[in-house]
């Protein structure tokens, strides 16, 4: 996994993503600028509002030589001339602050989104307003999008710099929050299979259908017993099926593709836990509603249009083949 935004031409990816918006309190200051010519204001939260920094010498900030080698963590915002806000880290990854690798100013970076963060303190928050030809031939070393080149000529970013770190200090961080989100997952996902069970026992008094049910939470209903072997991990079963959501919405089926059997090895994760889970259950032969939570479907994030977030779903499915 990379926890750093070693290169910004890695941003110009994020450039296609629509955001929300930042903003800062007060009038518009004029904006200050430096030789290359990149146009700044700077601020620092004060008292409960943001207060403009003085301007900086036109070669750049002389404090930043001290920041040089170590990670600042910070979030960002990128608009066009017409105010179209194309990137916001506060909306992307969690929420989570890009870590950036602070290297000395080249001159061919001048004008470009390192000088505009070589600018930045911890505690600061800032607006740049940059050449947009500036930006992508030298921060992000590509060509210009048609759509923001007709945009205008100008890009502007929006910065707040929250730490400035070692990359040990800044790697901790990142272990720190991971930890955290992980354990967020799991409140929410414990959380989500109590809805879950709920959901699946009204559905079964509703549609008068006794239910067996695995360790982990799968519901199944065998309809016709089977005759054959039960199939084991690693063998390829072939299946006709019918996925539905519990409001009876079909999302997909055997039918829906010449009728013909999906095939796939048993217990290997190539389909959906609950599947390897429900499948392993029934004899060769057999007919069966598999009712599968969240949590061994498609849990949070849902798939397509077709099946939504935390979506509980049934399958009628017939284990036709075994080899």
């Amino acid at each position: 996994m990379q926890f750093f935004l070693s290169r910004l031409p890695l941003l110009a990816s994020a450039l296609f993503m629509a955001a929300g918006l930042m903003s800062f309190q007060g009038e518009p200051a004029p904006f200050n600028k430096l030789r290359s010519g990149l146009e700044y204001r700077i601020y620092r939260r004060e008292n409960g509002r943001y207060v403009l920094r003085p301007a900086l010498p036109a070669t750049g900030d002389p404090t930043y030589a001290a920041r040089v080698g170590r990670i600042m963590s910070l979030h960002l915002e990128f608009r066009t001339a017409t105010d179209s806000v194309l990137m916001h880290s506060r909306r992307q990854g969690g929420g989570q602050p890009v870590r950036v690798p602070l290297d000395t100013i080249r001159r061919g970076q001048a004008g470009g989104v390192e000088e505009a963060l070589s600018l930045l303190q911890p505690g600061d928050s800032g607006v740049f307003r940059l050449n947009v030809d500036t930006v992508f031939a030298k921060s992000f070393r590509q060509p210009v999008p048609p759509f923001v080149r007709r945009a205008g000529a100008t890009l502007t970013v929006l910065a707040k710099a929250e730490k400035v770190q070692t990359e040990a200090e800044a790697m901790q961080d990142v272990q720190r929050q991971m930890q955290l989100a992980q354990e967020q997952a799991k409140k929410q996902a414990a959380q989500q299979k109590l809805k879950d069970d709920a959901r699946i026992l009204a559905y079964l008094k509703q549609n008068k259908l006794k239910a067996l049910k695995t360790p982990s939470g799968v519901y199944y209903v065998v309809t016709k017993a089977g005759t054959g072997l039960k199939p084991k991990k690693g063998q390829t079963v072939s299946v006709l099926y019918k996925g539905l959501l519990l409001n009876g919405k079909v999302f997909d089926s055997s039918e829906r593709n010449g009728n013909k059997p999906i095939e796939f090895p048993l217990g290997t994760g190539q389909v959906i836990p609950g599947w390897d889970q429900g499948i392993a259950l029934l004899n060769k032969g057999s007919k069966a509603i598999l009712l599968i939570p969240s949590g061994l479907a498609y849990g949070p994030r849902g798939a397509g249009t077709d099946i939504p977030p935390n979506s509980v779903l049934r399958f009628n499915v017939e284990l036709i083949g075994v080899k």
